[in-house]
C-alpha cells in the first residue's frame, strides 16, 4: 500500500507529513524505554527483514497481490515506539533510493504502514494476549490477529484521507467496500507472514520478543515444609544473559535470502492498492517520484538491475541506517540510566 505522489492533494500530504514527523519525534523518546544495546541489533535487522519481505508480492485474486507491511510484527517483536522507527527507516530507504512511495507521500505512507498498523497490530495483540494463557507461546496467535486486522485498518484509513483530499472525485461506499475486501484479503497473508515469524523467534529466544516480556515462567522457591515462597524472578533468567548475536546473524542470513533470491519469484501483479486504483479510475493522478530516474528505481528495474542485487544493496543501506539510529537510542538510554544512578 504505498501511496505514490498525486493520490492526495498537497494540504492533505502536509498534514500527513505533520502527523508522521510529530509521531516520529515521540518515538525517538518512547523507544528509549524498549531498546538497550543488547536489543538495538534486534531492531537493526527486524528493519532490513522488513525491507526484504516487502518485496515479495505474494498473489491475493486474479490479477492482484500483496506484500508485508510489517507494522504488527515489529511492535511484537521489537516493541511499538521502536516499531514506528523500524518501519519509517523502511520506507525512507525505499522512497529515496527505489522509487517506491512519493518523496510528497512519504508521511502518508509512514502514518498508512509505519504508525496505523503498529497500533493497531499492537493494540489487537494485547488485547487478544489478556484471554491467552500468560506464557511466551501465546503471542504468536495473538499477534496473527493483530496483524491480520492492521491491514484493512490501513486501508480504512486511507479511504478516510482520500475522501478528505482525493485528487478524483469518487464515492466513498464502493471505494470503501473494494479497498476493505481487497486488503482484508492481504491482511491474511500479512498474518501468516507474521505468526511464523513471531513463531520462530518465540521458539529460539522467546527473551528477545518484547511482547512476550512478562509470560514468562517464574522461579518456584519451597520452604523445607514445602511452601512456596512468592518470587518475581523469571525462571528463563540465564537464557535472557545471552547474545542476541547470533539470532541476528541467522535473521539476517535469511534476510539476504530473500531479497536476493526470493525476490525473483514475487508476483508482478499490481497490489491492493494500485488494482484498486486501476479498477476505480485514478491511477491516472499519480505521479512519477523525483527519483524514479534513478538506476536503482523500481528495485533496479530502471538501470537493468537485477531485482535480487538491488534487494541486497536495499537490505544493506536499510540495516545500516537502522543500526545507526537504534545503537544511538539505546546509548542514550544506557547513559541516561547511569546518570540517573
Amino acid at each position: 500500500m504505498h501511496v505514490p505522489d498525486g493520490f492526495l492533494d498537497v494540504p492533505t500530504s502536509i498534514a500527513t507529513g505533520l502527523v508522521a514527523a510529530g509521531t516520529i519525534g515521540v518515538a525517538l523518546k518512547k523507544s528509549r524505554h524498549e531498546l538497550s544495546e543488547k536489543t538495538a541489533p534486534m531492531a537493526g535487522l527486524m528493519a532490513a527483514f522488513v525491507f526484504a519481505a516487502q518485496m515479495i508480492n505474494f498473489p491475493v485474486g486474479v490479477g492482484t497481490s500483496g506484500h508485508l507491511m510489517g507494522g504488527a510484527l515489529a511492535a511484537v517483536l521489537v516493541g511499538p515506539w521502536t516499531a514506528v522507527l523500524v518501519v519509517s527507516v523502511v520506507l525512507i530507504v525505499q522512497a529515496l533510493v527505489f522509487a517506491d512511495g512519493g518523496l510528497t507521500a512519504l508521511g502518508t505512507n509512514i502514518l498508512l504502514i509505519g504508525i496505523v498498523t503498529v497500533l493497531v497490530g499492537w493494540v489487537v495483540t494485547r488485547l487478544v494476549l489478556s484471554f491467552l494463557p500468560k506464557r511466551p507461546t501465546s503471542v504468536v496467535p495473538a499477534a496473527f490477529v493483530g496483524a491480520l486486522l492492521s491491514v484493512p485498518a490501513a486501508a480504512v484509513v486511507f479511504v478516510l484521507l482520500y475522501v478528505v483530499g482525493g485528487t478524483v472525485d469518487l464515492p466513498f461506499g464502493p471505494l470503501m467496500a473494494t479497498m476493505l475486501g481487497w486488503h482484508t484479503l492481504i491482511g491474511v497473508g500479512e498474518a501468516l507472514i507474521t505468526g511464523a515469524t513471531v513463531g520462530a523467534v518465540v521458539a529460539v529466544r522467546p527473551d528477545l520478543v518484547y511482547a512476550a516480556r512478562g509470560l514468562g515462567q517464574r522461579l518456584v522457591l519451597r520452604t523445607p515444609d514445602g511452601r512456596e515462597v512468592p518470587t518475581t524472578e523469571p525462571a528463563d533468567l540465564p537464557s535472557s544473559r545471552r547474545s542476541p548475536w547470533p539470532l541476528v546473524v541467522g535473521g539476517l542470513g535469511v534476510t539476504l535470502v530473500i531479497a536476493g533470491l526470493v525476490s525473483f519469484v514475487a508476483s508482478g501483479n499490481p497490489d491492493g492498492l494500485e488494482y484498486v486504483a486501476e479498477q476505480k479510475g485514478f491511477i491516472e493522478s499519480a505521479e512519477d517520484s523525483a527519483v524514479g530516474g534513478f538506476s536503482l528505481a523500481d528495485y533496479g528495474a530502471v538501470g537493468d538491475i537485477p531485482v535480487g542485487v538491488a534487494g541486497l544493496i536495499g537490505v544493506g543501506l536499510t540495516i545500516l541506517l537502522g543500526l545507526a539510529l537504534f545503537w544511538l537510542v539505546a546509548r542514550r538510554s544506557s547513559d541516561r540510566e547511569r546518570v540517573d544512578a
